[in-house]
């Protein structure tokens, strides 16, 4: 989503702060987050599909947990 869009969102957020949006406003208000949400949806489900985990990754990190707990003790 380019930048002129996300600052059209947020210029009818304040508006909407300020007075009720007609219902044109309200209409593009929708849209306009739709579209974000989709965007931001997309691009957390490609950084998911690219992510890995291994175990290794798990267990040293469960053991630096313990060990920390540990010293709190």
């Amino acid at each position: 989503m380019d930048r002129e869009k996300i600052e059209r969102i947020n210029e009818l957020a304040k508006i909407k702060r300020e007075r009720p949006l007609t219902a044109e406003e309200d209409a593009e208000r929708k849209a306009l987050y739709k579209e974000y949400l989709d965007a931001f949806r997309a691009n957390t489900e490609a950084i998911l599909a690219n992510t890995e985990a291994t175990l290794s990754d798990t267990q040293a990190t469960l053991a630096n947990t313990e060990a920390t707990l540990a010293n709190t003790e």
